[in-house]
């Protein structure tokens, strides 16, 4: 096509210059002639018709750009908006990529093509980078959007109950707006791979016909595109994790307390791993060999069986041990499992989505085979057990140090997950594997970026950290990187657990900083250690006066936990505290924290 055109114009080049130039198009391929093209638009010098080039490539790649938003809580999003952009690009599109929470809503109304792709987090709600858009396109602000072709990607877990809701809000909305869907909305479980690369095929070809494809267009995306942000990404990914080395896996609770907390510290070696307070560590696990060898005698089947497991031929013991999740069971397992028993009682239960539910929190799939025998032309062989399964995920933890405090280090803090059924002690699949890690035992590792959960950029202000339980980590982390910041802002901390002799974790070091002056105050609930329960949230409400003039002053408010009950029950004591002693009605109050979570000062990282 270059060629071509170069050809048709009255060349202002010599015979010799068009020849070089000619021999060199020769060599280069598609992507590279795109790269050369754009870059000499780029380049040219400020002429008339120089300018002109120039305008009308911009206009054409203005026309032509692919938009791909994503909005991620634990990164999956991310990966695959990033997956889509590299195949949009390689086939020819200019593309602009970005997080939902850094897209400019008011950019909306100008696009053409827009792919999105978005989980759905806790209850139904929108994970913390997607607020800002969902809102946008809920409100009476929310443009006609008549010339906008888009197509959604849902992600979620369908063990929760408004499972993709967030992907099923965006495609209403932007159809109720007028935008025109390029393929029907796609729902994605936690075993998203398949899915999610065929949407990518399907949405991709149908962009084809809605877009006209330019060298120059290509280019200048090209040249436009962070290259610097791309070298400062880590090459270890979730896809591609490091294999670190387990340097101390401590318990942190008393002799005689009823939880096991395990303070544990992982060498990232020469990795060049970077990460920032308030990020989190993937960690990969294996199952537990005696859990798979259970499970292999409840079924009558072979160890050593062979199973394929995407293009990999292995033993079927070995795929229940690094391949497939054992520990967290799915609505439609439990279902299968209901049918190939034909058990009554696990039939009634597949049928209704809240005892479903409540099945899985309590359950593992040993627990299906132990107890729901499977009728005897069931035919489970070792395939359609494979088939069955999940594929095995990797955990998120908080991160419980700052690098400039730990350098190659990074530390965690992990409850062992520990539950009895039936006289049968199960165990959580990763948070088990990081107890019983001897030292030098090796962890595959990917740091997941929270951009949601951050320090202010000034040092001096006041920050309030609420994290009972393990949702102090990244409380430590952030304390490590004040006190290397040299930051003179107030820290309060609240923390709660049942014990305080038992259970006051990482003590002696929030001890240490009230001395030296770098934590200001911490208030404490140990809920069983009177008559009566305290939790944080009673902490809070006692000290609400001294909290609102702390919020008036400019603190930033941040909280860690469990999302179930506590985060919820914390807000609820925030409410309270805005409306006794801010004056504030429950409906302002509301308006107030919404607001303090638009300006960042008021982030979660509850699980």
């Amino acid at each position: 096509m270059l060629l071509k055109e170069l050809s048709s114009l009255a060349s202002p080049l010599s015979q010799s210059q068009v020849d070089k130039l000619k021999q060199l198009t020769a060599e280069l391929n598609s992507v590279q002639l795109a790269w050369v093209s754009g870059y000499l638009a780029a380049t040219a010098n400020a002429s008339g018709s120089a300018i002109q080039v120039a305008a009308s490539v911009t206009e054409a790649q203005a026309a032509q750009t692919v938009t791909i938003l994503y909005g991620s809580q634990t990164g999956n999003g991310r990966g695959i908006a990033k997956a889509l952009a590299e195949k949009a690009k390689t086939q020819g599109y200019s593309v602009n990529l970005a997080s939902m929470g850094e897209y400019n809503v008011r950019q909306l109304k100008q696009e053409t093509l827009l792919l999105l792709v978005v989980s759905t987090h806790g209850e139904g709600e929108a994970p913390d980078d997607a607020i800002e858009l969902h809102k946008f396109l809920a409100s009476k602000r929310a443009p006609q959007l008549n010339n906008l072709h888009y197509s959604v990607l849902a992600l979620g877990d369908s063990s929760y109950e408004f499972f993709c809701q967030t992907g099923k809000d965006f495609d209403a909305r932007l159809s109720a707006l007028g935008a025109k869907a390029l393929l029907p909305l796609v729902e994605c479980d936690v075993d998203y791979e398949a899915a999610a690369g065929q949407w990518h095929a399907d949405v991709l070809t149908a962009v084809k016909p809605l877009i006209q494809t330019t060298a120059n267009a290509v280019a200048l995306n090209e040249i436009n595109s962070s290259s610097a942000q791309v070298a400062s990404e880590s090459e270890f990914t979730k896809q591609n994790p490091y294999s670190a080395e387990v340097l101390v896996s401590q318990k942190i609770t008393g002799r005689d307390s009823d939880r096991d907390v395990r303070h544990v510290e992982i060498d990232l070696g020469e990795s060049g791993l970077r990460y920032e307070v308030g990020d989190a560590l993937g960690v990969w696990f294996s199952n537990s060999e005696i859990l798979v060898e259970e499970i292999l005698a409840g079924l009558g089947l072979a160890a050593d069986a062979k199973v394929t497991v995407g293009s990999e031929s292995i033993s079927l013991k070995q795929a229940l041990i690094d391949k497939k999740e054992l520990t967290q069971l799915y609505p439609g397992l439990v279902k299968a499992w209901a049918e190939l028993s034909a058990d009554p009682e696990l039939l009634a239960i597949s049928e209704d989505k809240e005892q479903v539910r409540q099945f899985i929190l309590h359950h593992q799939f040993a627990d299906l085979v132990a107890n729901y025998k499977l009728t005897t032309d069931a035919n489970l062989d070792a395939s359609k057990l494979v088939e069955l399964l999940r594929p095995l995920t990797p955990r998120l933890y908080s991160i419980a140090s700052s690098q400039t405090e730990v350098d190659t280090e990074v530390h965690l803090t992990v409850a062992l997950v520990e539950d009895e059924h039936q006289g049968q002690t199960r165990f959580g699949g990763a948070s088990h594997f990081l107890a019983s890690a001897q030292e030098g035992a090796e962890v595959k590792v990917y740091v997941e970026p929270n951009k949601h959960f951050r320090l202010p950029e000034d040092p001096q202000t006041p920050v309030i950290m609420i994290g009972p339980g393990t949702g102090v980590a990244p409380f430590r982390a952030f304390m490590q990187e004040r006190v290397a910041q040299g930051a003179k802002g107030d820290s309060w901390l609240f923390f709660g657990n049942p014990h305080f002799e038992q259970d006051f974790l990482y003590q002696t070091e929030w001890q240490q900083y009230l001395k030296n002056g770098d934590l200001t105050r911490i208030d404490v609930a140990f809920s069983r250690d009177q008559a009566h329960k305290i939790y944080v949230q009673h902490r809070i409400k006692e000290q609400g006066q001294t909290l609102w003039q702390w919020l008036q002053n400019g603190a930033h408010l941040y909280i860690c936990g469990d999302a179930e009950r506590m985060a919820k029950d914390v807000h609820q004591a925030l409410l309270a505290v805005a409306v006794e002693f801010g004056g504030l009605s429950t409906e302002a109050a509301e308006d107030y924290f919404e607001t303090l979570r638009s300006d960042k000062r008021y982030q979660k990282d509850v699980y």
